[in-house]
């Protein structure tokens, strides 16, 4: 499985000199499998760039959307493959449908939000609501889903493939303050053991409490999960707008503190933009080589 990382933050794009190390663009991750297949997570303002790279290959996309706020999905009318003619796109939410054929992505393609309407595009782009594991399933791609904490709700996935595994979980409070959709406890056990945990990790303790029920974690909770979950590798991401390279340097700099002598993970990367990781099963020892490229 290779990762590429091609939207960062959370909330808002941040174009910045004081952003431009480790990105602006909002959240989109790519998903490459042993298969050839695509899976981007999230279609955020990344999701321009990853296009760039998705149109040279053939086959169907398949987008899984965490959710449908604006900073995870207004990258698409700028994804190259939706205006190749024929191309396949999938779009996986966890929202029931409220309509027909439609859903958020395609919606702002409306003729007045942009100035092209999704249904003059060449390409064949479905929505699937509701029934993303059972869908993926089908195709050969293994994925399990966990309701997110987060206003208006949402999914976290689990991709397993050809004996690597990766955990996306963003926007997602560990602790909120209302009874949460997915304790703790829940959590160690999806992310249990998984090879990369990519979790949401905006906030600082200074945040609080004023941010306290806006979706997102605290980055030394974030640490604890993927101690509690012995994790290979644990990538923290959707980082706050006001968030500077400076700053991230400093937390990565604490994150190789914390974990200096601890059993897990084995790594600890701020997600910045362009970043690649390969998973790599290591034969016959049941471990796996998590390498940056």
């Amino acid at each position: 499985m290779l990762l590429t990382f091609y939207g960062v933050r959370g909330s808002i794009p941040s174009p910045s000199p004081h952003t431009v190390k480790y990105g602006g663009n909002t959240s989109c991750v790519h998903a490459e499998l042993a298969s050839g297949q695509d899976l981007v997570f999230d279609a955020g303002t990344g999701l321009r760039v990853a296009g760039q790279h998705l149109a040279r290959k053939s086959g169907p996309v398949y987008i899984a959307l965490t959710h449908q706020h604006w900073d995870h999905i207004q990258g698409y009318p700028f994804f190259a493959p939706i205006y190749q003619p024929e191309r396949d796109i999938k779009v996986l939410t966890s929202a029931p449908s409220t309509h027909e054929v439609l859903c958020s992505l395609l919606e702002q393609m409306d003729g007045f939000n942009f100035p092209l309407k999704a249904t003059d595009l060449p390409s064949r782009a479905e929505c699937i609501f509701g029934h993303a594991q059972r869908f993926l399933a089908a195709r050969g791609i293994d994925v399990q889903t966990q309701a997110l904490n987060h206003p208006g709700g949402g999914s976290a996935y689990r991709l397993n493939d050809e004996g690597v595994s990766c955990a996306y979980v963003t926007d997602n409070e560990l602790s909120p303050p209302q009874a949460p959709g997915t304790s703790y406890e829940e959590w160690v056990a999806f992310c249990q053991g998984v090879d990369v945990l990519i979790h949401d990790a905006q906030y600082t303790d200074a945040d609080m409490p004023h941010k306290h029920g806006w979706g997102h974690s605290l980055i030394a909770q974030v640490r604890q999960l993927a101690l509690d979950a012995e994790v290979g590798a644990l990538v923290m991401f959707h980082h706050d707008p006001e968030r500077t390279d400076g700053e991230l340097d400093e937390i990565q700099r604490e994150n190789e503190r914390f974990f200096t002598g601890q059993r897990a993970p084995a790594a600890s990367y701020c997600a910045r933009e362009g970043q690649r990781l390969r998973l790599t099963p290591r034969p016959g020892s049941g471990t796996t080589r998590v390498e940056v490229c």
